[in-house]
């Protein structure tokens, strides 16, 4: 690693350790994903990542098995509940076990978190922008993640290519590093989409690179197919976890339209948002351009 001038690393990931679907019943026998934390180290290593993290959903727990590697580092995808209401996926790296425990204590409270973050000097990002996975977006949250998050995830290996690229534009007019990663939650995808920086040998030099705006964002976008094969991947896995689930084998055969759905859902999310906030002529605002008095309110 001390000789690699540019260093690789897919930074969205997950392990069986992102927890259970979140669709009713569902939630109740599958989980998000099955990948084993030694098999997805091992592929991304295959694949030439120079260090590696995971971001599980709210959730350090996989992190157990990989310590031991000196290229491995602590992230985490937290779910966070923002001012509007709305929820959103926010990646947090290179943190300490202790970091994760007052995450999580301020995950609802967006404005407590980033101040956590900042006064921490930890690196987080605004993950899939453009994506309607966690729910409404409201126009007051790209105001806040404008003002506040350092950082947007411009390439997901599982959102289509508009997606991404509304992403790296809205990154590149509020001023934003882009940071890209795989998203996989199946081991076909890890490390086939990810961030790169130039001249660094070290995780806190790689961070230090982005915050400079050396990273570049490298690899696969995503598709309706690859979405498919997905699930079906996801689905062999819990045929064989819990081998009662066969008899739902039949329903198997909807996962096409199942996914097609999901698919349709995305893209008029995308469009609708990327249309209000990359196409429209008006320059995004800072919440403090908007409101004289909240930097005082939010320091007091």
């Amino acid at each position: 690693m001390a000789h690699n001038c540019t260093m690789r690393c897919d930074l969205h990931v997950h392990s069986i350790a992102s927890g259970m679907f979140t669709a009713p019943v569902l939630n109740r026998i599958c989980r998000e994903s099955y990948n084993d934390p030694a098999e997805v180290y091992e592929r991304l290593k295959r694949r030439g990542m120079s260090i590696v993290t995971l971001t599980d959903h709210d959730s350090i727990e996989a992190a157990e098995v990989l310590r031991r590697h000196p290229d491995f580092f602590l992230s985490e995808e937290v779910t966070v509940r923002t001012p509007s209401g709305t929820e959103m996926h926010m990646g947090v790296y290179g943190m300490a076990e202790r970091d994760h425990v007052e995450i999580q204590r301020r995950r609802n409270d967006f404005i407590s978190l980033v101040m956590y973050l900042t006064e921490r000097k930890l690196f987080f990002s605004v993950n899939h922008v453009f994506s309607g996975l966690t729910g409404r977006r409201e126009e007051e949250d790209f105001r806040w993640f404008a003002s506040y998050v350092p950082s947007f995830e411009t390439r997901n290996g599982q959102m289509w290519p508009p997606a991404n690229k509304g992403a790296a534009k809205l990154a590149a007019r509020m001023g934003k590093v882009a940071i890209a990663g795989s998203d996989s939650h199946t081991i076909a995808g890890v490390g086939l989409t990810y961030t790169d920086v130039p001249g660094v040998r070290t995780v806190d030099e790689f961070f230090s690179g982005l915050r400079a705006g050396r990273g570049r964002v490298q690899g696969a976008h995503g598709s309706y197919g690859k979405l498919t094969a997905d699930v079906y991947s996801i689905i062999k896995a819990l045929f064989y976890d819990k081998p009662w689930t066969l008899a739902m084998s039949p329903l198997a055969v909807l996962v096409p339209a199942f996914t097609l759905g999901h698919w349709l859902n995305e893209i008029r999310f995308c469009e609708k948002w990327t249309k209000l906030m990359v196409e429209g002529k008006e320059q995004p605002r800072m919440l403090w351009e908007l409101d004289s008095s909240l930097g005082a309110n939010l320091a007091s």
